[in-house]
């Protein structure tokens, strides 16, 4: 509807409503999370969070909506068949840009239960955004170094036994947990700082989302392996959803069986450290030949359409 605007009226137009949507949804859990805090009864909380799950997910339609009067975009996703919205899962995505989140939050609106993460302890504390993902029952975890383990032995397997305990609040609302692996955005220039094995991907961090399996690994029914790529977009993704020259968005989900063989204790077993570590290479170099055949393939076409032209 609005891509017929120039790249510098259409940016900032679209980041207007983008916050404004922002503002709205998260002004209204705020306010919805002073009831819940003020009468701490069960059912009354449930039925409070239930409320607020939809407002996120009116907020998740929205940003869709808003990218949509810019982009004339492509979808092309694979792999949601079978999954529910009562189910439990664990998602391990590669993450390119902040439309990650958006795009995330949007393909699980019809098929996956709502997306949260594991935030860090610390966050509690920080005035509105604390009490606001609190309400909405994230997760909050303390994650103890291997330092203060060898000072403070008795602590070791607390910060597991807090984040579970953390996790418990969430039995009456299904969730996908998702898992950023590589712990920071992919570009090519770190890539090459980290000297990645990967064509397409930055190494992953095995620590967290083994950390995340000990914890509630048996509450997990599948752990979803998401595949994210823009084509035609690589490196200038944010700019290029902006400024209504965005094409192509894939998002392909497999979708994995939580075995005994990924659930153990990462921090203390040296031999699960090294079979999980292994594990998981090995679906980053699955997840890396993919985004090259998607590469590959977008080339394709584009060459097909300039021969037509």
């Amino acid at each position: 509807m609005l891509r017929f605007l120039p790249g510098v009226i259409l940016a900032p137009l679209l980041i207007a409503l983008l916050c404004l949507n922002v503002a709205l949804c998260g002004g209204l859990v705020f306010v919805l999370s002073l009831p819940k805090l003020l009468i701490p009864v069960p059912i009354w909380r449930r039925a409070m969070t239930r409320l607020m799950e939809q407002v996120v997910r009116a907020w998740s339609l929205l940003n869709l909506g808003i990218l949509r009067l810019g982009n004339r975009v492509q979808w092309d996703v694979r792999g949601l068949d079978g999954l529910d919205k009562h189910s439990w899962y664990l998602m391990m995505a590669n993450h390119l840009s902040w439309l990650d989140i958006v795009v995330l939050f949007g393909i699980a609106g019809g098929n996956l239960p709502l997306p949260r993460f594991f935030l860090k302890h610390e966050l509690l504390y920080v005035p509105f955004l604390g009490l606001g993902c609190w309400a909405m029952d994230m997760p909050f975890m303390r994650r103890y170094s291997t330092g203060y383990l060898k000072k403070h032995p008795h602590k070791k397997g607390k910060d597991i036994e807090a984040t579970a305990k953390a996790c418990a609040k969430l039995k009456h609302h299904p969730s996908t947990m998702i898992n950023f692996v590589e712990g920071t955005r992919f570009t090519a220039q770190k890539r090459v700082k980290r000297n990645s094995p990967f064509q397409h991907l930055l190494p992953p961090k095995a620590a967290g989302i083994a950390f995340t399996l000990s914890a509630m690994g048996q509450q997990f029914d599948k752990v979803l392996d998401v595949t994210l790529a823009y084509p035609g977009s690589e490196g200038r993704i944010g700019r290029d959803i902006l400024t209504g020259k965005l094409k192509h968005i894939v998002v392909d989900v497999e979708a994995l069986a939580v075995t005994p063989e990924i659930i153990g204790d990462y921090f203390g077993d040296v031999e699960f450290k090294r079979q999980f570590q292994g594990w998981l290479n090995s679906r980053w170099q699955h997840k890396d030949a993919k985004l090259a055949g998607i590469g590959e393939q977008a080339e394709l076409v584009v060459n097909l359409a300039e021969q037509r032209s």
